[in-house]
């Protein structure tokens, strides 16, 4: 007989293991691009390149960290560009009508976590296939951030507030601390704690989760929640580096999260991948972007280099793992 339980609870989540193999490959892709960078671009050894690369790198990887525990899942969420457009408009009229960035900071972390939980409520109570409840979420998150804005633009916020997003500390932008403090927090919840352990197994198999006693509904709430919480999180940074707000702040920013989720070796069918990897993803997506720009390459072009990207990464991993089944 089947052993449920243990099929449902004890995914192989060692970095000792496949995922190592995977991550060791994207870590020597990265390396390779930044090499073959150096040779095309006398400028991108440079420190303020480099620093500049890991800031978007982390502005990125916000955003994606939250949204891989839920492609972990085998799920989607396609509304984290538009929640951290509500996020950060709300959060900032907060700032400017009460003068206090922490109220600020919790309003739009706050915001964000709403609308992951909502999303979370469709997907599980309701049962909406989560690209269905996602891609409607984004369009109400559009009408609603459009509607509420009306047009204006919110500029302006106090300095102490502005050094989260630009400031620097030791020599190094604030949001690459945050980076490696969000991603130890989610490699641990992910590799190391019984929830983390839950999520993969709901993602590799949910009916042999659900019925070895694992609260499947109650799980996909969460990182439904996590997602929006983090990308509420990315609304604060973008609005401290940016300076201001306004309702088109997030139009562009949920497909990379997608691609580095993707390019780290997340796999879309759930129970295959880890937050580190989505780093390098972050990583190799910024990389890519940074060289086009330092290269001169059109604006028109770069879409396509990342969507052919992001098809060779989903096609590589499918076939290694194929491969090593």
């Amino acid at each position: 007989m089947t052993d449920i339980t243990k099929d449902a609870i004890a995914p192989p989540r060692s970095f000792l293991s496949q995922d190592a193999i995977q991550l060791f490959y994207r870590l020597l892709a990265a390396l390779l691009i930044c090499a073959v960078l150096a040779v095309l671009s006398d400028s991108f050894l440079s420190l303020g390149n480099i620093l500049n690369v890991l800031r978007q790198a982390s502005l990125t990887f916000f955003i994606a960290s939250g949204l891989t525990l839920v492609v972990l899942t085998a799920g989607l969420d396609l509304s984290v560009g538009a929640n951290v457009a509500l996020s950060a408009c709300i959060a900032g009229t907060v700032i400017h009508k009460t003068g206090s960035p922490a109220l600020g900071i919790l309003t739009g972390l706050a915001c964000g976590g709403i609308v992951g939980l909502l999303n979370g409520i469709m997907v599980t109570a309701l049962r909406i296939p989560s690209f269905i409840a996602t891609y409607g979420m984004l369009w109400v998150l559009n009408g609603l951030t459009y509607w509420y804005m009306a047009g204006e633009t919110l500029h302006g916020f106090p300095t102490g507030f502005r050094q989260i997003g630009s400031g620097y500390l030791f020599g190094l932008p604030i949001p690459i601390y945050l980076l490696l403090v969000f991603l130890g927090i989610g490699t641990f919840f992910a590799q190391r704690t019984i929830w983390g352990q839950e999520i993969y197994a709901i993602g590799a198999n949910p009916v042999a989760a659900r019925l070895s006693g694992i609260p499947v509904a109650r799980r996909l709430m969460l990182v439904y929640a996590v997602s929006g919480t983090m990308a509420g999180l990315a609304s604060i940074i973008f609005l401290s580096r940016l300076n201001s707000a306004e309702a088109d702040i997030g139009e562009s920013l949920t497909l990379p999260a997608i691609a580095a989720v993707l390019i780290g070796g997340t796999s879309l069918f759930g129970g295959v991948g880890t937050v580190f990897g989505t780093f390098i993803g972050a990583l190799i997506l910024t990389l890519v972007l940074n060289g086009m720009n330092l290269l001169s390459v059109s604006a028109n072009w770069q879409p396509l280099v990342t969507g052919v990207i992001v098809i060779l990464a989903v096609w590589l991993d499918m076939k290694t793992r194929r491969r090593t089944q």
